[in-house]
């Protein structure tokens, strides 16, 4: 039993919001595991309490152009998830019995750090990974708002989301970035613990396009300001699931959405024997899908070297992970 209480700035900063956020933390349903328990005194699937339990929030220059520009992204890496890939690249933050270097951290603490990276450039705020720490986020955008800053803020996810949660984000966010892992529910199972996870994401990403459409509205200084970017990420000997997902996003909701194609996978420790994770992509693997995109006209996105893999290994033991 947890036996805590939750950051109690939430609730002296937000009055309006606290018994609403309140309840939800007593009952959570904030994501497809609805697993209803107390996250003041207890913990469900991803062993997540009331607090912001996060693991890092740092400058991040690894997204897409048009997200994190050249001055990199403020990205805030919440602890845990209510997936369990196998082969997660942040494995040593998502694993339920491997993460050990999130912190309890206050919302007002979490304001001044993303501040201090808003001042020293960055334009928007990222959250990797907030489907299972929904009320922390909100409120952390709140804080941030009632600072008196407006940045762009980016829903980071894995696409496990239920379109209750992302019909509750209307107006709070800007960008929807969400992964598109899998149409086939027994690879969903076998790799990240989730047997529902197409039927999941197909319904979250058709509330994220009713929000936002298929147009991405940039800035300026060419950074998304407002729209829908979907990744996906082609695993090795998996050429079929990725045209499957391809082709929904384009049959079901348009082939102008924006899509990230993404050929960076590599076996982390944890797979290195694995019968079919332990090795990266062939180039005619990712060449397939690329080529099917084609043949869909989705033209709008964008596609990645087969040697981004080397590119996109952070180390969270480290005060960056993405610098070392």
């Amino acid at each position: 039993m947890i036996n805590r209480h939750s950051d109690v700035s939430m609730e002296l900063l937000f009055p309006a919001e606290w018994n609403t956020w309140k309840a939800e933390l007593e009952h959570c349903m904030a994501c497809p595991r609805q697993c209803g328990v107390n996250r003041f005194y207890e913990t469900g699937y991803c062993k997540t309490d009331a607090w912001c339990n996060i693991s890092s929030i740092c400058v991040h220059r690894g997204e897409e152009p048009s997200v994190s520009g050249p001055g990199g992204i403020c990205n805030v890496f919440f602890t845990h998830c209510n997936l369990q890939c196998l082969y997660c690249q942040n494995h040593q933050i998502s694993r339920l019995n491997e993460a050990k270097q999130g912190t309890r951290i206050s919302l007002a603490d979490t304001t001044r750090h993303i501040i201090s990276l808003l001042d020293s450039g960055c334009r928007g705020v990222g959250f990797v990974s907030p489907g299972h720490q929904l009320v922390q986020m909100k409120a952390i955008i709140r804080a941030i708002r009632h600072a008196g800053r407006n940045p762009v803020f980016v829903y980071n996810s894995n696409g496990y989301d239920t379109a209750d949660t992302l019909r509750s984000l209307e107006g709070l966010i800007d960008v929807f970035l969400p992964d598109f892992k899998y149409i086939d529910d027994n690879l969903a199972l076998r790799w990240s613990d989730a047997s529902n996870y197409a039927e999941v994401a197909k319904s979250a990403l058709r509330e994220m396009f009713r929000q936002k459409g298929s147009s991405v509205v940039f800035g300026d200084d060419g950074l998304a300001e407002s729209g829908l970017i979907i990744r996906h990420l082609v695993l090795p000997g998996q050429v079929q699931n990725s045209i499957d997902v391809l082709q929904f996003i384009a049959e079901e909701l348009s082939p102008r959405v924006y899509v990230s194609l993404m050929s960076q996978y590599y076996p982390t420790s944890l797979v290195t024997k694995h019968p079919e994770l332990s090795r990266r992509i062939y180039v005619k693997e990712y060449d397939r899908v690329r080529s099917k995109m084609q043949e869909l006209g989705m033209f709008r996105g964008w596609v990645q070297e087969l040697a981004s893999h080397s590119h996109y290994r952070p180390d969270f033991g480290q005060d960056h992970p993405f610098e070392h």
